[in-house]
C-alpha cells in the first residue's frame, strides 16, 4: 500500500518582508552669528580688495603728477625761479626799512622858513612818541634869543605852521649877556618826515618839472 506523502511548501505564517528603511536625519538650522561671519567676512574681502585698487590708482596718478610737475620745473627754470624769489624778498625787506625810515631834513626845512633872525638853535634831539601820543615824533630844541619880544614871536610864527603841533617854549633865562635861553618842544606827523613819501613826492616833482622843460621846447622852424 503506497503511502502518499503530501508537502506542502506554501508556509503556514504569513511572510513577513523586512524592508529597510533609513531614518531621515534633522538638518541643523544655520544660526544667525554664522550668517553675520560670513557677510563681515565677505565685506572685508570687499573692502580690502576696493583698498588695493584705489592704493593702486593713488600711486598712478602721483607718479603722473611728479612728471608733470618736473617737465614744469624744466620749462620755467628752476634757477630763475629761485633767483626771483631771493629778489623778491630782498625787495620785501627793502620796503620795510623804507616804510619804518625817517627824514629829518623837512623838519630843518621848515624851522629855516619859520625861523626869525633873533632866534639861534643850539641844540636837537627827537623821540618816537609817548604813551599821550605814540603816533606822534617829538622834538627837543634848545636855543637862544633876543629879548622876550623875539620868543613871543618866535611862538606864534610856530603855531601858525601847519606841519609843527603843539610848540612850547619853556625854561626862560638870561644868560650872562642878556640872551634869552629857552628849549622848545613840539611834534610832527610820522608822514610829514617819511622817508619814503619824501622819495615819491622829489620823483614827482622832478617828473613834472622834466615835463614841462620838454613842452616848452620849441620845433625848429624849416625854411
Amino acid at each position: 500500500m503506497e503511502q502518499n506523502f503530501q508537502t506542502s511548501f506554501i508556509p503556514k505564517k504569513p511572510i513577513v518582508t523586512e524592508e529597510r528603511t533609513e531614518t531621515a536625519r534633522p538638518r541643523r538650522p544655520v544660526s544667525i552669528l554664522t550668517l553675520i561671519s560670513i557677510f563681515i567676512f565677505l565685506a572685508v574681502v570687499l573692502a580690502t580688495g576696493g583698498l588695493y585698487l584705489y592704493k593702486s590708482m593713488l600711486q598712478k596718478n602721483i607718479t603722473e603728477m611728479s612728471a608733470n610737475l618736473a617737465l614744469a620745473q624744466e620749462r620755467f627754470e628752476p634757477a630763475k625761479i629761485n633767483q626771483l624769489q631771493v629778489l623778491g624778498k630782498r625787495l620785501s625787506a627793502s620796503d620795510q626799512i623804507l616804510t619804518k625810515h625817517i627824514a629829518i631834513s623837512p623838519i630843518f626845512e621848515t624851522l629855516q622858513e619859520s625861523t626869525m633872525k633873533t632866534i639861534r638853535y643850539t641844540d636837537f634831539n627827537y623821540s618816537f612818541g609817548t604813551e599821550k601820543n605814540s603816533k606822534l615824533i617829538n622834538v627837543i630844541m634848545s636855543g637862544q634869543a633876543i629879548g622876550y619880544r623875539s620868543i613871543a614871536l618866535q611862538a606864534d610864527l610856530l603855531a601858525e605852521n601847519k606841519n609843527i603841533i603843539d610848540p612850547t617854549f619853556s625854561n626862560l633865562k638870561l644868560d650872562d649877556k642878556g640872551n634869552v635861553l629857552f628849549d622848545l618842544e613840539f611834534s610832527v606827523d610820522p608822514n610829514f618826515v617819511d622817508y619814503k613819501q619824501m622819495l615819491l613826492s622829489e620823483t614827482e616833482v622832478t617828473s613834472g618839472t622834466t615835463q614841462e622843460n620838454t613842452g616848452n621846447q620849441t620845433m625848429p622852424v624849416q625854411s
